[in-house]
């Protein structure tokens, strides 16, 4: 029998027979570690201890220690237990798949009834059966002709479909959780012994079109969450009520923020107060890439088939563009153009009008531009996820020489705006070169190493996630991290050498001759909608006084002081503050109450000692009591806390 080297993660080598198991490796090396082995990973491909290990290669034995490889088996065991919970209860439900996703799993079921919410108690009960009852997982490898036979006689067509779509002579594995069986690429634990009983929860049901086609079956979805431990599960469902309390859609209302309605799916109705945020937002963001040396532009919103097909969009990216139809000066043939769903092939088209020289580079060059994009109305969330939006995009065109220096500025750039607009916990990620890709392995060197050596120049470490760049170049995410512990990818630079040769932009190099810029494709917030979104959320509608789209409220405690009110109003909006007066023959309480609900973070509170000595009652929002001002005092305090930060 041949032998094959195992090396382990600590650099030590074993000799073994091919075809040894990882579960046979870790009870080779200690009985201990055999009883708490979960998994495996060879060369950094996660496998089942029961998988054969045929040629040599790096191996490292996971325990339930290990997070990242736990929770993904976790939940990939949950949810073959969940199906097979479901089955068990009703058996004339047809499976689907399960996969796992952030936090935990979903399983898709064809069922003529709908799910309740009771009976995600009953499947909850009848998993934990099931559990306890600690069944072993086993896995075979099965011909294509026997799978079939086993779906057909089972009646599931969706796993005969699925049969169907993996390329011939490709392995057809499966897995027994006790006597329930699934069609798996697995890996899977041991034992539905060793998943946690105390540490997943069913959350909800939602419809889902099988496999995302909407001329296709509607199917049943129920998602669930699972951790390790009791403890964690608690602390994320602690979360999840937080996030529940401060759901964008839920406080937009409170706020009187936007609106969404069917007869504009997936665009957002504006209104004063949330233009109010958007405006502020826009305009601090506008000063911020002036004074970091950015020239503004503005490009069309329809824009002829002919560029798209150019840039390579209309070939990789038709399905998520609107497509615009127009007959032009009547002549009966159609011009086809469509909505644009990015600017980078409009900003290249400014880069191209006029000779460019090396002294012009680099060229930063920003746009508030307005995009469409089609997403599934299955995949729409108030404002995060939208078809209309508008980005804060930006291309700088320079050298390769030039790509470190300016991706450690736009890292400074991007640390200041995220640090005024309350975020100081976020990550950067730096994806590197595909498998399939364009360019030489010396570029990709060169260009992987500016990144990186401009990440830690500007004072920040980052993760590394080989093979995650695009096809045509490597790039950085800034990840955010919210005040419950969310994480949100908003900013981002991609180096892109493609787009420029594909639409033929170029400069005059010191010798003479023509050259290709390279395109860095920059944003701090991504989409306006998204950030707002963001930060509702973030500050659970308690925006900073700044951003506050209603910043001072005037209320009166009774009539005979609407006159001073209206002066201090008056002297307020003259200060620049958004202010405005509550004189309704309502107690000042109420009034309160109900300002402190719309999340004013400043209430006037006017009486008739506040007319007599010109004083003002201020009251914050949260805050225990009041502090009497006089209305200088206050005019003065608010102004300088209304001011954008870069204005200070």
């Amino acid at each position: 029998m041949s032998q094959i080297t195992l090396t382990f993660p600590d650099g030590h080598a074993r000799d073994y027979p091919a075809g040894v198991t990882a579960a046979e490796v870790a009870a080779s090396i200690a009985p201990s570690l055999a009883k708490r082995a979960i998994s495996a990973s060879l060369d950094d491909r996660h496998i089942d201890l029961a998988w054969p290990i045929a040629a040599s290669g790096s191996l490292a034995i996971h325990t339930m220690k290990d997070e990242a490889p736990a929770l993904e088996l976790i939940r990939h065991d949950l949810a073959h237990v969940m199906a097979r919970a479901v089955q068990a209860i009703w058996p004339d439900v047809k499976v689907t798949i399960g996969p796992v996703r952030d936090y935990g799993w979903f399983y898709d079921f064809d069922r003529a009834e709908p799910f309740t919410p009771e009976d995600l108690g009953a499947i909850e009960a009848k998993m934990r059966e099931i559990i306890n009852a600690r069944e072993p997982v086993r896995t075979e490898i099965w011909d294509r002709a026997r799978a079939i036979a086993h779906y057909e006689a089972a009646g599931e067509p969706f796993k005969l479909e699925l049969i169907d779509r993996i390329p011939e002579g490709q392995d057809l594995r499966m897995y027994w959780h006790g006597d329930w069986q699934d069609l798996c690429r697995g890996p899977h634990l041991q034992s539905t012994g060793q998943l946690p009983a105390d540490a997943f929860k069913l959350t909800h049901i939602a419809g889902a079109y099988w496999l995302g086609d909407a001329s296709r079956p509607m199917l049943q979805r129920i998602y669930g969450v699972a951790f390790r431990n009791r403890d964690d599960i608690k602390a994320h469902m602690t979360m999840l009520e937080e996030a529940a309390k401060r759901d964008h859609r839920k406080l937009g209302r409170e706020m009187d923020l936007f609106h969404m309605q069917e007869e504009a799916p997936g665009q957002v109705f504006w209104h004063p107060n949330g233009w109010n945020i958007y405006v502020t937002l826009q305009d601090y963001i506008r000063r911020k890439q002036r004074g970091d040396g950015y020239v503004e532009v503005n490009t069309p919103q329809v824009v002829s088939r002919t560029l798209w097909e150019e840039s390579g969009h209309w070939d990789n990216y038709q399905d998520h563009m609107f497509i615009v139809e127009v007959d032009e000066d009547h002549a009966r043939t159609k011009t086809v153009n469509a909505l644009k769903p990015m600017n980078c092939p409009c900003h290249v088209q400014v880069f191209n009008h006029g000779l460019k020289s090396y002294r012009d580079l680099p060229l930063r060059m920003a746009e508030f531009g307005s995009c469409n994009r089609y997403e599934p109305s299955g995949a729409l969330h108030g404002i995060m996820r939208v078809r209309g939006f508008t980005q804060d995009d930006g291309h700088i065109f320079c050298t390769e020489d030039q790509i470190e220096a300016e991706t450690r500025k736009f890292i400074d750039f991007l640390s200041g705006i995220y640090a005024d607009l309350g975020f100081d916990g976020w990550r950067i990620k730096l994806s590197t070169r595909p498998e399939k890709r364009i360019g030489s392995e010396e570029s990709w060197d060169r260009v992987e190493a500016a990144l990186g050596n401009a990440c830690k120049a500007a004072g920040h470490d980052y993760e590394l996630f080989p093979g995650e760049g695009a096809f045509y170049g490597p790039k950085l995410e800034f990840v955010l991290r919210d005040a419950i512990g969310r994480d949100w990818q908003c900013g981002t630079l991609q180096v892109d050498p493609n787009l420029p040769e594909r639409l033929d932009a170029e400069y005059v190099g010191p010798d003479g001759a023509k050259h290709r810029p390279i395109m860095l494709h920059r944003a701090v917030l991504g989409s306006f909608e998204r950030f707002i979104g963001i930060l509702i959320e973030n500050s659970a509608g308690k925006l900073p006084l700044w951003l506050a789209p209603r910043q001072v409220v005037v209320a009166s405690i009774v009539s005979d002081a609407d006159a001073y009110v209206a002066e201090v109003v008056a002297a307020l909006r003259a200060a620049g503050l958004r202010a405005e007066a509550d004189t309704r023959n309502e107690k000042i309480n109420y009034k309160v109450r109900e300002h402190s609900v719309g999340r004013v973070p400043a209430i006037l509170a006017i009486g008739m000692k506040e007319v007599e000595e010109r004083t003002v009652s201020l009251r914050r929002l949260d805050a225990q009591g009041s502090r009497s001002l006089t209305l200088t005092e206050a005019v003065a305090q608010l102004a300088v806390e209304a001011a954008p930060p870069d204005l200070r």
